[in-house]
């Protein structure tokens, strides 16, 4: 159940900083535009769906206008309705900053799933809490990770600029494909590529050798989008 504690942890600023996160503004900086919405006005509607709490505080969360007000669960069965077929992997070894912001970006693209593989706690800060509604796994070692893909008859697809990658941008995904991404730096593990059904790279052409992992899993994320989503044609917002 929602608490005013979960509207007040997930507010947010226009421009994706935490409403509440200590930081000192400085004394010329221009106040930051908050987004949301305030106490919603009296008779507030019957809806289930609806949490009091954020009815009668109002609603600054990361979330679409559509779920203003809404309680975590009834985001989260909404969500349930319509996610792809689609999860990803990440590796957590070295505690990476960036798997928040690949959590952020499995939300925006309504990803099945996402599995961290290594240690279970892992930098949340880049995911504007946007984990809160997604189904989250976490496999102790690669080898669980790999027999867990193995029974469900998911194909792992790990996504690393290495010799013999397949360019992403010819390759077929598969529809119920896990993409792997690993640690900013060493890339994905060596137990991983092996077992890993098809490695892809992203084609580069510039002068730097690679490509930030959160960058990375975007755009992997976004070329399975345009294999297998329904994309609308009409204006977005």
């Amino acid at each position: 159940m929602s608490t005013p504690h979960d509207s007040l942890d997930e507010a947010c600023t226009a421009d994706g900083t935490s409403a509440a996160d200590g930081t000192p503004a400085s004394v010329d900086a221009p106040a930051p535009r908050v987004v949301g919405v305030g106490p919603h006005p009296q008779p507030w509607p019957d809806d289930p769906r609806l949490d009091p709490a954020l009815l009668e505080a109002g609603d600054r969360r990361n979330v679409e206008d559509r779920f203003r007000y809404w309680r975590r669960e009834a985001i989260i069965a909404e969500l349930d309705t319509h996610r792809h077929d689609l999860h990803v992997a990440i590796e957590n070894l070295e505690h990476d900053a960036n798997i928040g912001s690949v959590v952020r970006t499995a939300n925006a693209f309504a990803v099945g799933a996402f599995h961290i593989v290594g240690r279970r706690r892992w930098n949340r800060r880049g995911a504007m809490v946007t984990d809160r509604y997604q189904h989250e796994a976490h496999h102790p070692d690669a080898a669980h990770f790999i027999a867990w893909a193995r029974e469900q008859g998911r194909p792992l697809i790990a996504v690393d600029l290495v010799p013999g990658a397949v360019p992403i941008e010819h390759a077929v995904l598969p529809q119920n494909a896990v993409l792997i991404v690993g640690q900013e730096g060493p890339g994905v593990s060596p137990e991983l590529l092996e077992a890993a059904d098809l490695v892809v790279g992203i084609t580069q052409f510039g002068s730097t050798r690679s490509l930030n992992v959160a960058a990375a899993a975007a755009i992997a994320m976004h070329t399975w989008v345009l294999q297998h989503a329904e994309i609308p044609t009409g204006p977005l917002r």
